[in-house]
């Protein structure tokens, strides 16, 4: 086994998006590590003009001049004979996109890490970071463990914490986590490679699993609270954007906070602030999009929609996912 040896470890990386970029590039700065290959996914349509682009991980790969494979599937000896063709060492993987099967975690002599955005057992699957925002938890973080065959389901390396702040979305909290991330995977490393870590086993009945995000998580039920709709408006940002309804036309919610309600109103009705009455306390929006518009401060969004006394959502309902969001594991 090379870890014995005063040589360098070779590594295969899988990951896909943004997320999985500082790992890589902490990987490709580490002197005791050498990063063979880095495996992803294959370039998709993206944006207007549905222009074919790479991930990030690979552009990076390219960058530095690290060999990049992009299989649909690895489910068969062929799909998988490029990464066995390296000989690794270990497997690092951050948000890669697919599972593992049994003949893939057994190519590495060293085994499979992946690194997780959750404080495991909580929030397993492809959403954690939005899940734990609309869950309103005061922190999140990372979580290092060891691959098997099972949706997160690894025994636990290590794992690292951080507050969510009331002002965090999606959007700000993934790149603050994928860096603890990259200096978790490094300060973990050397045990890894001398097996002085002891994995410890999840506990499954408290765990819980996310689904990925569908557009219709974005869309805002008004007689919920003001509270849980300002945590959905952070928790769906960039995508699927927070959303209802006026008029019969769609209209995103990109900023909003919680106020007292001026007097009893429908919940959805749009007051003087501009504010949106709520099954609890209203909603003040501090930014706003209607279709075919530019996002507008939340008083010049009321006014260039015409929009007070109106009631939000009442025509244009999305559809609800048939499985939650977040759902437990067992039970």
């Amino acid at each position: 086994m090379r870890a014995n040896r005063a040589e360098r470890i070779r590594i295969v990386y899988f990951g896909t998006p943004a997320y999985a970029v500082p790992a890589l590039r902490a990987l490709a700065e580490n002197e005791r590590v050498t990063v063979e290959l880095v495996v992803t996914q294959p370039d998709r349509p993206a944006g207007r003009g549905r222009r074919l682009t790479p991930p990030p991980v690979k552009e990076f790969a390219v960058d530095h001049g690290i060999p990049v494979y992009q299989p649909e599937t690895l489910r068969t000896e062929q799909d998988r004979a490029p990464i066995a063709a390296v000989d690794p060492d270990l497997f690092v993987v951050a948000a890669f996109g697919k599972i593992f099967g049994p003949r893939l975690l057994g190519i590495p002599a060293l085994g499979s890490v992946n690194l997780h955005a959750s404080l495991l057992p909580s929030y397993r699957g492809a959403s954690p970071i939005s899940a734990a925002i609309l869950d309103g938890q005061p922190e999140t973080g990372v979580t290092l463990m060891q691959m098997d065959t099972g949706l997160d389901t690894g025994p636990v390396l290590a794992m690292r914490s951080t507050p969510i702040a009331p002002e965090d979305t999606t959007a700000s909290l993934t790149p603050r986590l994928a860096e603890i991330g990259a200096q978790l995977l490094i300060d973990t490393l050397p045990g890894i490679i001398d097996g002085s870590i002891q994995p410890i086993p999840q506990d499954d009945d408290s765990a819980t699993l996310t689904r990925p995000l569908v557009k219709a998580d974005g869309w805002i039920d008004w007689s919920q609270s003001a509270i849980d709709i300002e945590r959905q408006v952070r928790a769906m940002w960039e995508w699927p954007r927070a959303w209802s309804t006026l008029d019969g036309q769609p209209v995103q919610i990109h900023r909003a906070n919680v106020t007292a309600c001026p007097g009893e109103h429908a919940p959805g009705t749009l007051l003087e602030g501009p504010l949106v009455v709520t099954g609890a306390d209203c909603l003040r929006i501090e930014m706003a999009q209607s279709a075919g518009s530019k996002p507008l401060p939340g008083k010049a969004w009321l006014q260039q929609a015409n929009a007070e006394g109106k009631v939000m959502g009442t025509s244009g309902v999305s559809e609800q996912p048939s499985v939650p969001m977040v759902r437990p594991v067992t039970g």
